[in-house]
C-alpha cells in the first residue's frame, strides 16, 4: 500500500505488561501471527493478518507498566511541522518526533481533552499493509468528556472537515472527514464511562462474524462492554482485552438499516 495522505490513520500499536499473553489473546481473537521481536527497539513486535502487517504490541517502557491502551497514529509528511501545530492548538507533546532507524520518525501528543494518539512519518514502514479486510484496522473513534475541544483540535491540526448527524435524538457524534473520505470518528463520553476511564481512541479491527469474535474474546479473558450490535455500518461490539485495553471489533458486511442523514459543520 501507498503511504496514506497527511491526517489519515496509518498504524496501531499497544503496551502490554504481558505480551505473550496478548499475543495469545489477539491471536486467537483477530487470527493475528507475529514476527520476531526487535530488542533494539524495544522488543516492538508486529501483527500480521496473513502475511500483512496491521498493528504491533510492545512491552512498556519504565514507569508505564499497568497502563495497556490502542494507540492510533496519523500520517504525517513532516512530523516536527505537524508537531508544532499540535502545539499551536492547545496541544501536548508527550515525545517530541524521534527517528527509528530508518523505518520512520514517530511523535506522542495528547489532544487538550486528554486524548492520546500518535504521529508517522513514514520511511521504509508506510503503515497498514492491510485495511478494511478480517484481522486489519477498519475504523476508529475518538471518545471525549470534552468534544468542543476536540473538534477545534483535530480539524485545525488535519485540516478535517466535521459533519455531524442531523437527527437530534442520535448521540453527540461527529465525522471528520479528510478530502472526501471519513476517516475518524468523535463520540461524548456519557456518564455510562465510569470516571476512571480516561479520554481514549477506540481502534476497530475487521471481523469475518461479530458474534464468533466476541465469544472468543471473552473465553480468553476479555471483558463485552457493548453489543454486538446491528448497524448501517455492519455488526459491532465493543471489548476490554484481559490487560484492559479497549478495542471494538466489527463485521462490516453485516449492515443494517440505513446510515444517519449528516451535515456539515461551519
Amino acid at each position: 500500500m501507498a503511504a496514506p495522505p497527511e491526517g489519515a490513520p496509518c498504524w496501531a500499536d499497544a503496551m502490554f505488561d504481558d505480551i505473550e499473553a496478548a499475543k495469545g489473546f489477539y491471536g486467537d481473537v483477530l487470527g493475528w501471527t507475529f514476527g520476531d521481536t526487535s530488542p533494539e527497539y524495544g522488543n516492538y513486535t508486529q501483527a500480521y493478518a496473513g502475511s500483512k502487517a496491521v498493528a504491533a504490541v510492545v512491552p512498556p517502557m519504565p514507569g508505564q507498566e499497568g497502563s495497556s491502551q490502542w494507540c492510533l497514529y496519523f500520517a504525517a509528511r513532516d512530523a516536527a511541522a505537524t508537531a508544532e501545530r499540535i502545539r499551536d492548538n492547545g496541544g501536548e507533546l508527550l515525545m517530541e518526533p524521534m527517528p527509528v532507524g530508518d523505518f520512520g520518525t514517530m511523535c506522542l501528543a495528547r489532544d487538550p481533552g486528554g486524548v492520546v494518539f500518535g504521529l508517522w512519518q513514514a520511511g521504509t514502514h508506510e503503515g497498514f499493509q492491510a485495511v478494511d479486510e478480517p484481522g486489519a484496522y477498519c475504523w476508529a473513534e475518538v471518545f471525549t468528556r470534552e468534544p468542543e475541544k476536540s473538534d477545534a483540535f483535530f480539524p485545525a491540526v488535519f485540516s478535517y472537515r466535521s459533519k455531524r448527524f442531523e437527527d437530534p435524538d442520535e448521540p453527540d457524534f461527529r465525522i471528520y472527514d479528510l478530502g472526501e473520505r471519513s476517516v475518524l470518528g468523535r463520540m461524548r463520553m456519557t456518564d455510562d464511562f465510569p470516571p476512571e476511564v480516561p479520554p481514549y481512541i477506540n481502534v476497530y479491527f475487521a471481523v469475518a462474524d461479530c458474534d464468533e469474535a466476541v465469544a472468543r474474546a471473552t473465553r480468553r479473558g476479555g471483558v463485552l462492554r457493548f453489543g454486538p450490535m446491528d448497524t448501517p455500518f455492519g455488526r459491532f461490539a465493543a471489548l476490554s482485552d484481559p490487560q484492559g485495553a479497549h478495542f471494538s471489533v466489527i463485521d462490516t458486511t453485516a449492515t443494517t438499516g440505513e446510515p444517519p442523514r449528516t451535515t456539515d459543520v461551519d
